[in-house]
């Protein structure tokens, strides 16, 4: 079981993946700051030897130090930007790679509550991560490092500045507390409604030929409009936080600079301070006035990085498949089952798809399960191939309890055929190997035992030929033999498969099933079907 990590310890523990590099950004941060006083400092000093009329080569040395200083704060950026790239293409890999390993090893019953395609939507905020982050580690370091340097430097003006930087710093902690959760919870919402809108969207374009003939139907603009709707509300909501934080920030603005003038030219009138360290301090105010704006302006950006962050993290939250456990021995006989009062319902469910079921499956046979719709029939293939978990009951496979098996291993020796497998875009090989080494004569063989070797004959690219997404020009009969060529073509020890060849004319079910069903085929073979023939062929029937 993941443990649930709220949005803010979710951008810490990617902060923490960097830590090397972040810390490389704050030095240049710092060095930034250090450096960025010398404009204030600079300037002190030129106006007091413009005041004495002392125009000579300490003018250049001085004027050429402020310069350097400019040029050396652009170099650290420099620095700064080619250290975040580097983050930025390692966080677009890495989320690239985290999905692609873990959609197909997410438990089967966590996807039935969502719809897979929409849940890899949310890969896309790692492009909201990666442009967000250069604002928030470059810009919103450098301008918390200018205010508390510039602080600094006012304090060594007057003891007076220092409790003026601890009243702003008092101001900015309450903004951020009292706005910073309702923003969060505000962008969350408003990232809700964009992706049902997406998904929606998407729905619209994959069942474009049901709307296209419903012409007179405004179904698909009605519930646009609603999401839209609900969208903007609460796209609203969270600029009016924005918006707020950013009046408090003009408030705090003005007494801040109103001090400061204030405090400054009283100073100046009790003669603690001269004409240059005013116009000094003065540059420092301005300039710390642009970095807390800076701040404030960062929070919009703070907030999408951590509603993507929470909206990835739902994704990695999802429990995986066991990666422990006993793994079957390498046999070339088929695998024994065994099913002991077995129990199962779905999540929410009131009542059990499968309960009291006992059976025994010897290693080789041919079984063919019977049942009303309704019964069991698929849950029940589910179940034995590990995708499910067991409410009750037992599943043993070669006399090992099914939970105790590793599970990656258990499907190296299962071949399983659903109506739901579907073809992805890629050649026919890679779809009927899905990248397992083959040599060339078993394919060769398969191709000859589907009738798919005409086919692929009269294919320029022959296996290379590539297929649309889910066969879309694929005749139906050529994607299901690719589909079982997929499920047969590594010899699992373990076959099942539910009404496989529906798309099929007898002659080329027989001959399949003479060859899937044949005593002298050492794999136990499990069919769901309602065709006769197989039952011809088979040595055991159970029926739900």
């Amino acid at each position: 079981m993941n443990v649930v990590l709220s949005p803010i310890a979710r951008f810490w523990k990617l902060l923490f993946s960097y830590k090397q590099e972040i810390y490389q950004i704050y030095f240049y941060a710092i060095l930034s700051g250090l450096v960025n006083l010398s404009l204030p400092l600079g300037i002190q000093s030129i106006i007091n030897l413009i005041q004495g009329n002392q125009v000579s080569t300490s003018w250049f040395i001085l004027v050429g130090f402020v310069l350097v200083g400019i040029a050396l704060t652009g170099i650290f950026q420099v620095f700064q930007l080619r250290i975040v790239e580097k983050i930025q293409q390692d966080i677009f890999a890495r989320s690239a790679f985290e999905f692609t390993f873990r959609v197909p090893r997410i438990k089967l019953l966590k996807l039935d509550d969502v719809h897979a395609p929409e849940l890899v939507n949310r890969f896309f905020d790692t492009l909201t991560i990666q442009k967000s982050l250069p604002k928030i580690l470059i810009d919103f370091s450098l301008a918390s490092f200018q205010v508390i340097f510039g602080l600094l430097l006012l304090a060594i003006y007057s003891y007076y500045f220092i409790f003026l930087g601890l009243f702003l710093c008092l101001l900015l902690w309450l903004l951020f507390k009292i706005t910073g959760q309702q923003g969060l919870s505000t962008s969350l919402k408003e990232s809700k409604y964009k992706y049902q809108l997406a998904h929606w969207l998407e729905e619209t374009a994959r069942t474009h030929k049901s709307f296209k003939l419903s012409a007179d139907s405004t179904l698909h603009l009605e519930k646009t409009d609603d999401i839209a709707v609900q969208y903007l509300e609460s796209r609203g909501k969270h600029f009016k936080v924005l918006l707020t934080q950013f009046q408090y920030f003009v408030v705090c603005k003005i007494i801040v600079a109103a001090a400061l003038l204030i405090l400054g030219s009283f100073l100046v009138f009790q003669e603690q301070m001269n004409i240059g360290q005013f116009v000094a301090s003065e540059i420092m105010v301005i300039l710390i006035i642009n970095s807390i704006e800076k701040l404030i302006r960062s929070m919009d950006t703070i907030y999408d990085v951590l509603t993507a962050l929470e909206k990835i993290g739902y994704v990695t939250d999802l429990d995986l498949e066991e990666t422990e456990g006993i793994v079957l021995k390498e046999e070339a006989k088929g695998i024994a089952v065994g099913v002991s009062n077995l129990e199962f319902a779905y999540p929410d469910a009131k009542q059990n798809v499968v309960e009291g079921l006992s059976f025994d499956i010897p290693a080789a046979a041919k079984v063919v399960i019977e049942g009303k719709s309704g019964s069991g029939k698929s849950t029940l293939l589910h179940l034995i191939a590990g995708l499910y978990d067991v409410t009750g009951g037992n599943i043993l496979l070669d006399d090992i309890p099914l939970f105790k098996l590793q599970k990656n291993a258990l499907y190296q020796n299962i071949g399983l055929y659903l109506p739901s497998n579907q073809l992805f875009e890629g050649t026919i090989w890679e779809n009927i190997t899905l990248g397992r080494n083959i040599a060339d004569k078993q394919m060769a063989k398969m191709l000859e035992i589907l009738g798919l070797k005409e086919y692929i004959a009269h294919q320029i690219k022959g296996l290379q030929t590539r297929i649309d997404p889910e066969g879309r020009r694929l005749p139906r009969g050529i994607g299901q033999k690719i589909l079982i060529g997929r499920t047969l073509i590594h010899q699992p020890r373990l076959l099942m498969m539910e009404d496989p060849l529906q798309f099929l004319d007898e002659e080329e079910k027989n001959r399949i099933i003479d060859y899937i069903m044949d005593e002298q085929q050492t794999w136990t073979v499990i069919i769901v079907t309602d065709y006769p023939y197989w039952k011809t062929k088979s040595s055991q029937i159970i029926k739900l």
